[in-house]
């Protein structure tokens, strides 16, 4: 979970959400109300599930292991296939940009010629 987060991507995405959402919460007070005791009960459940999972995370701890590996080489091998996916989104909007011109370029030299 924590690679597939710190993917530019995803990150930014995650960024551009968590704006939105605190945007929101400061621009509607009634809203604000409402995702404060949202949060509140998620903190709470949270807090309560923790004292009772961490049993059961120890005895499935091998087992974890073992799929946190597969997703990691699973991911691994994304990255091979999305040569784009572990670049930063700025390099990824100016390679695209780049990627159109080009393309249009060759449209109007194609319809030129």
């Amino acid at each position: 979970v924590k690679e597939v987060a710190n993917l530019s991507l995803v990150s930014s995405a995650c960024d551009v959400v968590s704006a939105a959402y605190a945007s929101t919460k400061e621009s509607h007070p009634c809203l604000r109300s409402v995702c404060d005791a949202a949060e509140q009960g998620v903190q709470s459940v949270t807090e309560a599930m923790a004292s009772c999972v961490q049993p059961v995370l120890a005895t499935l701890e091998p087992h974890v292991t073992a799929v946190s590996e597969c997703a990691a080489k699973g991911l691994d091998q994304l990255g091979e296939k999305l040569p784009l996916l572990p670049k930063p989104v700025e390099q990824i909007l100016c390679d695209t940009k780049e990627l159109l011109s080009s393309r249009v370029a060759e449209v109007k030299e194609a319809v030129s010629s």
